[in-house]
C-alpha cells in the first residue's frame, strides 16, 4: 500500500533523516539490538559495524537526496530515494527495505537499487 513520507513510522523517518545526517546516535536508537543493515551486499551486524558504516558510508561525496515513494508491506517498509551528487556516476535510486519488530524498531535494513 502506497504511503506518504508523514504517514510512516517514526523509526523509519527517523532512520533515513539521522542517515543523511549521519547521526550514529540517532540511527542506533531505531535499531533493535540484533539489527542488520546490508548495503552493497555487505551485512552490518552489530551497533559498532553499524555506526561505523553510518559514520562513513559514501563520506567522500557530496549528494542530495530526495525520497521518491513509499509503501508499507506485509512485512514492513519500503522507502524509494533518489541521490545525485559527486559520486560514481552521479545518479542512483536505492530502495530501503526495512523489517520492524514488534514495537517498531527496526530489525532489518536492506538498501539495493
Amino acid at each position: 500500500m502506497t504511503t506518504t513520507w508523514d504517514e510512516l513510522p517514526d523509526t523509519v523517518t527517523t532512520f533515513m533523516t539521522a542517515l543523511d545526517a549521519r547521526e550514529v546516535d540517532r540511527v542506533l536508537a531505531t535499531l533493535t539490538p540484533d539489527a542488520v543493515v546490508t548495503d552493497e551486499g555487505h551485512d552490518y551486524t552489530s551497533a559498532e559495524q553499524i555506526g561505523t558504516w553510518v559514520a562513513t558510508a559514501a563520506s567522500e561525496y557530496t549528494y542530495t537526496t530526495t525520497v521518491t515513494g513509499a509503501s508499507v508491506t506485509a512485512t514492513g517498509v519500503v522507502v524509494g530515494q533518489h541521490l545525485e551528487g559527486d559520486f560514481p556516476g552521479g545518479v542512483a535510486d536505492l530502495h530501503y527495505r526495512f523489517t520492524l519488530a514488534d514495537g517498531g524498531s527496526i530489525s532489518q535494513v536492506v538498501i539495493e537499487p
